[in-house]
């Protein structure tokens, strides 16, 4: 039997219930949701986690090494870096006279790895979705650890040139921000494989570094690093970066990957880029020399550290990295 509640209808009918929002579910992918793009013979997908590149195929070539949504993407699969690319040494820096620690991600080298997005949510911009392009964005919470609110958004876009990204980043704070962004995407080397290619980046000064892949200067590429004219990768194991980076008349720098079957990946980025990374995966889970990440990056590994390159994101303000591939 119903009894009258003070205040309250005894018996309120479901339709007089207050409307709730929907959550989304969430998606059975470890990569979350995919977002396909299409132009031309062009076609790529973007994951919602780490706003990843997926897939990116040319007439049905493989551009990047694909992974299956299924599968956690493996190495930092077409990921962004940020707020810092590459290694933090001990997970700990100073900011303006203020200590700071974040977790370590690397425990063998223990070090803190490629920042705080990498395995993060980012949400579509429906406004800016076309079937060639997609905005997805993803809002950093402040941590103890790294206590400024980000918002990074990241474009893809197909055009008759190839495809095109930009991962912009602006400081919602109330104090300057200590920034530095990178990304990662593994080139496919066509059917020949790793040894088979040969890579040519635009840049001038090898970065030598201790045991623990953290830097300890810069000095004259020779021999194996010498990839400021077009390098045989046969045989050669890299995980190194690069700086005096050159740019062409339009403000470009680049990377380009000549593979067996005669076609050349050109990855491409703006003056925002001051170094590059490049691993051609050797012992590493999930790739085993599949395919060679050529990372454009802000700055190097360790720049919260040694401030070398470090972006001073000031409250309000915008930093954009622009970069991209084409497969000629």
């Amino acid at each position: 039997m119903h009894r009258d509640l003070p205040g309250r209808l005894a018996c309120a009918s479901v339709t007089d219930a207050p409307s709730l929002p929907v959550a989304r579910p969430a998606s059975p992918y470890p990569s979350g949701v995919q977002h396909e793009l299409r132009h031309g013979t062009q076609h790529a997908v973007v994951a919602e986690v780490s706003a990843s590149l997926r897939v990116y195929t040319v007439d049905g070539t493989d551009v990047v090494l694909p992974f299956d949504a299924e599968a956690l993407a493996p190495a930092f699969s077409g990921a962004v870096l940020a707020p810092w690319p590459n290694r933090l040494a001990d997970g700990e820096y100073t900011w303006e006279g203020t200590a700071y620690e974040v977790p370590i991600t690397e425990h063998d080298r223990r070090t803190a790895l490629h920042g705080l997005v990498a395995h993060a949510r980012f949400t579509p911009v429906p406004q800016e979705r076309t079937e060639a392009s997609v905005t997805l964005a993803h809002d950093l919470v402040p941590t103890p650890g790294y206590p400024w609110a980000l918002r990074t958004e990241v474009t893809y876009a197909l055009d008759d040139d190839g495809l095109r990204v930009r991962v912009a980043t602006t400081n919602l704070a109330a104090s300057t921000a200590p920034y530095g962004v990178g990304v990662h995407p593994w080139l496919s080397p066509g059917p020949g494989g790793v040894d088979a290619c040969t890579l040519r980046v635009d840049a001038t000064r090898h970065v030598t570094v201790d045991e623990r892949l953290l830097p300890t200067g810069t000095e004259e590429p020779v021999g194996q690093f010498a990839l400021h004219e077009p390098l045989a990768l046969r045989g050669v194991a890299l995980d190194d970066a690069w700086v005096g980076v050159e740019h062409d008349e339009s403000g470009l720098s680049r990377a380009v990957l000549t593979r067996s079957d005669g076609r050349t990946t050109e990855l491409w980025a703006d003056r925002t880029a001051r170094a590059w990374q490049v691993c051609t995966g050797d012992g590493i889970p999930g790739i085993e020399r599949r395919g060679v990440a050529v990372e454009p990056m802000s700055c190097i590994a360790d720049a919260l550290r040694t401030g070398d390159d470090l972006v001073h994101l000031a409250p309000g303000e915008t930093h954009a990295l622009i970069w991209g591939l084409t497969l000629r």
